[in-house]
């Protein structure tokens, strides 16, 4: 398992109870730029949007920035792939008074970019 991204400083503002692991909805270029290591996760966190969970505030520069879309949004929010169960249960946690979703690292397990909050 090779680890892109963490998130050091969450271990240090927020007591960890448990860890849940999200897949990401990218595109390609993001995933380039994420396997070089150019992505930052402090001050991010995930909120729903309906009944959808999502990253925001996670930063991933463009692979390479001449060659990047002109509407390209390094700081966009990015949709996170749970099953309905799992979806439920974090919602309920969500809304329990003291609990917040903040994402602690990004690493790949099998070949699969994965968000563990």
């Amino acid at each position: 398992m090779q680890v892109y991204s963490e998130n050091k400083k969450a271990y240090f503002d927020y007591e960890v109870s448990e860890k849940l692991e999200a897949g990401l909805v990218l595109t390609g270029q993001e995933v380039k730029s994420i396997k070089t290591g150019h992505m930052n996760l402090s001050g991010s966190y995930v909120v729903f949007k309906g009944q959808e969970p999502y990253l925001i505030g996670a930063k991933v520069p463009a692979y390479q920035p001449k060659n990047a879309p002109p509407d390209y949004n390094p700081e966009r929010s990015r949709k996170l792939l749970l099953n309905k169960k799992e979806i439920n249960y974090l919602m309920g946690k969500a809304q329990e008074r003291g609990f917040a979703l903040v994402p602690l690292k990004v690493y790949n397990k099998s070949g699969r970019i994965k968000l563990e909050f």
